[in-house]
């Protein structure tokens, strides 16, 4: 049973790893044509910078999927090992992992709300003209077509790989 979960979490962790690798590849192609995009609609191109917008792997972009995956390898690590700790640790990090990635769904389904409402409260008039879905779309086009089928899985794995976890833990 250990292995089983210790393979989930790697998954898991490799689900998360893709994140920061997608953006590193192709974040700078997004930001190209988010600005481009923006520079179509009268906006200066330097306005998503400005206010911390971004579609690479800077910042929270990378240490957060990063951290996550350091933390499900160490669980996975735990669990191959048969530490005692590892099935409480397994609830509880398993179940924080689940959580952020309602989230992540979240985030990404309520994008253009999202990216909308934080421009209002930014209170500045060059965010308040941009067309935000317009500017997602292009820097959504900056990422290959497979992008959207890896970020399907990625979810598929999240979810499932968690589920799964907690129901081996508590079957257990």
């Amino acid at each position: 049973m250990n292995a089983f979960i210790a393979v989930m979490q790697l998954l898991v962790a490799a689900a998360f790893l893709s994140i920061p690798l997608v953006r590193h590849r192709y974040g700078a192609t997004a930001t190209a044509g988010a600005q481009a995009e923006l520079e179509r609609q009268g906006v200066r191109p330097t306005v998503l910078a400005e206010h911390g917008m971004r579609f690479d792997a800077g910042g929270h972009e990378t240490a957060v999927p990063a951290t996550v995956a350091a933390v499900m390898t160490a669980l996975a690590v735990l669990n191959l090992a048969g530490s005692g700790h590892a099935p409480l640790l397994n609830v509880i990090l398993q179940s924080i992992v689940l959580a952020g990635s309602c989230l992540i769904l979240y985030s990404q389904v309520t994008a253009t709300r999202s990216v909308q409402a934080a421009f209002r409260r930014k209170g500045d008039p060059m965010l308040a003209r941009i067309d935000v879905p317009a500017l997602l779309k292009a820097a959504k086009d900056g990422f290959p077509a497979w992008t959207w089928t890896l970020q399907k899985v990625r979810h598929v794995v999240a979810f499932g790989a968690s589920i799964l976890v907690l129901v081996a833990v508590f079957a257990a």
